[in-house]
């Protein structure tokens, strides 16, 4: 994330990260790049545990599609890896835009559809076999294809979609179960 925004050669005066956890990108921003962050989570305890950093920084309790904040407040708002746990995503987007100023950037990340594909079919042919049926258990990922036309519909122009492919090999299921634990943990 801290890459992607140090490529836009400006100077951020006001920054927003959007399900911040315990800070993670603010520690890889520099002064010269992002003046002022306001960090928001609605998990107080993440904002409460949050990594120091050299930028000046508030923490705000707060839901993601209910932000805060002014029209046209920020110059660039960021969020990496909380989208996903939003209920209403399309709302999500909205307030971003709603509080970006009309140059601001955005800068998301977040799991695509294929995401975890093999636990998940591994998990339901599993339970199928065993109990007739299925239920999730892995959170639904919003399709690659789909998060343009949400990003559009929210009023966002000049889109940039960028995918990443990771494969991780893992021994077995509780390896996969630990690792997926472990990286939760972190994020609280």
């Amino acid at each position: 994330m801290a890459d992607r925004v140090f490529d836009i050669p400006r100077t951020f005066p006001l920054a927003l990260d959007v399900g911040s956890g315990r800070g993670y990108i603010a520690q890889h921003l520099t002064k010269e790049t992002v003046e002022k962050l306001i960090q928001v989570d609605i998990a107080e305890n993440a904002l409460k545990n949050t990594v120091k950093s050299e930028i000046p920084t508030i923490s705000v309790v707060a839901d993601e599609e209910f932000l805060p904040f002014k029209e046209d407040t920020f110059d660039l708002v960021v969020s990496s890896l909380s989208l996903h746990w939003v209920n209403d995503l399309p709302r999500a987007f909205r307030e971003i835009h709603q509080v970006l100023k009309p140059d601001g950037v955005f800068i998301g990340a977040m799991f695509g559809g294929d995401t975890l594909y093999e636990l998940r079919c591994s998990l339901q042919l599993a339970e199928l076999e065993r109990e007739g049926g299925f239920s999730p258990h892995v959170s639904p990922f919003t399709a690659v294809s789909d998060l343009g036309h949400l990003l559009s519909r929210a009023g966002f122009n000049t889109l940039t979609v960028d995918t990443d492919e990771i494969q991780v090999n893992y021994p077995g299921l509780f390896e996969v179960m630990e690792d997926l634990q472990g990286n939760y943990d972190m994020e609280l």
